[in-house]
């Protein structure tokens, strides 16, 4: 059987550079959760954030989307703070609409639904901190 593996520090790094447009699902619109603190600083480096969320309207000064589906601008990579038992579906959908990027935060981990995102074509970050790697990789 094939085991998860990240991509190599370079290949996140590249990433990092390319990126501009991070969709975050499970974003809370609540300050002292870590996806708003991440998403914040994530904005704070000039990339522009996408929240999704079902029924909230802004957070961080963004409109939010109810799904994946509804935004209507590009999104280069999904940043996801979720119950790892959601992971599946978010995993179907950026399969349906042929997102490049799923980056699993730290303690969301699902192997299955990560490999089955990769043999789609689809790169995958997991068990990872986007803001930490970027911090590492990139510098303040």
């Amino acid at each position: 059987m094939t085991t998860f593996q990240n991509p190599s520090d370079h290949d996140i790094q590249q990433l990092l550079q390319n990126i501009k447009n991070i969709a975050v699902v499970g974003l809370s619109p609540k300050p002292d959760r870590p996806s708003h603190e991440v998403a914040a600083l994530m904005q704070g480096f000039g990339y522009c954030i996408i929240p999704v969320r079902p029924a909230t309207d802004e957070i961080l000064g963004e409109k939010v989307y109810s799904d994946l589906a509804s935004v209507d601008k590009p999104i280069d990579l999904v940043n996801v703070f979720l119950n790892p038992s959601r992971v599946d579906a978010l995993v179907d959908s950026c399969i349906e609409l042929k997102l490049p990027t799923i980056w699993l935060q730290e303690g969301v981990v699902n192997e299955s639904a990560a490999l089955r995102a990769q043999q789609a074509g689809i790169q995958v970050i997991m068990d990872r901190c986007i803001y930490k790697d970027y911090i590492r990789l990139m510098g303040s």
